[in-house]
């Protein structure tokens, strides 16, 4: 019998993955071990020639990867594309969040926030910094550890407006989530995913991956929160 697909990836495609691969088995008898840790610890351990089959990874990392030789060059597919969404503690006053202006008044309102270390952090970080206010918020910030759901710390009260993922929010106990960020400064990531050059069953990942894109994948997509890439 085959060795299980080993995928690792970052947390915002955790429940994505794990759905697309318990889709594909019923079709194709393989087993398929999904592990998701935060973004930046997935690149390291590739990068360090860690073992796998296939990475999914914010798409600029994947690029990265596949230039320093660990993602066979030509493998790569877009699987998602992915925005921020923004999240209060469960039942607490819901701040306007409809327009531009009105997320800057609930930024700088809030008494704390946090954001995630991946891509979307870094461009947030970049909108408070074209507000002006990136200053003023600098000691209301709390950096979510890589791994560790923004949400929770929201929901566990030691932020009060949390910016993650929709992927990431949804079906988190003990927050409400407001809605994306409005389309004048939504931050969309593409994840997408490779071909590890440590994989010995490269024909079964790429049917896999030919799989996680196509037409038939679409709804799970939607339904975690993301569109098709």
């Amino acid at each position: 019998m085959a060795p299980p697909l080993k995928i690792i990836s970052s947390m915002a495609t955790r429940q994505l993955l794990a759905d697309l691969a318990a889709v594909f088995r019923e079709h194709a008898p393989l087993e398929i071990q999904v592990e998701s840790v935060g973004g930046v610890d997935a690149a390291r351990r590739v990068a360090a020639g860690e073992a796998f089959d296939i990475v999914a990874l914010a798409s600029n990392a994947i690029e990265q990867l596949t230039d320093t030789g660990r993602i066979v060059a030509g493998s790569r597919v877009d699987l998602v594309q992915s925005g921020v969404a923004i999240a209060v503690r469960a039942g607490v006053p819901r701040p306007d969040i409809s327009s531009e202006e009105a997320v800057k008044q609930a930024v700088l309102a809030a008494k704390s926030l946090s954001y995630s270390t991946g891509p979307s952090g870094v461009q947030l970080a970049k909108l408070f910094e074209r507000w002006g206010i990136a200053d003023t918020l600098r000691e209301r910030i709390v950096q979510a550890p890589p791994g560790v759901p923004v949400g929770q710390l929201v929901a566990d009260g030691q932020v009060a407006l949390g910016f993650q993922q929709l992927s990431e929010m949804m079906n988190l106990p003990g927050i409400d989530v407001l809605g994306p960020l409005p389309p004048a400064i939504q931050i969309t990531t593409i994840f997408s995913a490779g071909l590890s050059v440590t994989s010995t069953q490269p024909e079964a990942v790429r049917a896999l991956l030919a799989f996680m894109v196509s037409p038939a994948a679409d709804g799970i997509k939607r339904r975690n929160g993301m569109e098709p890439g």
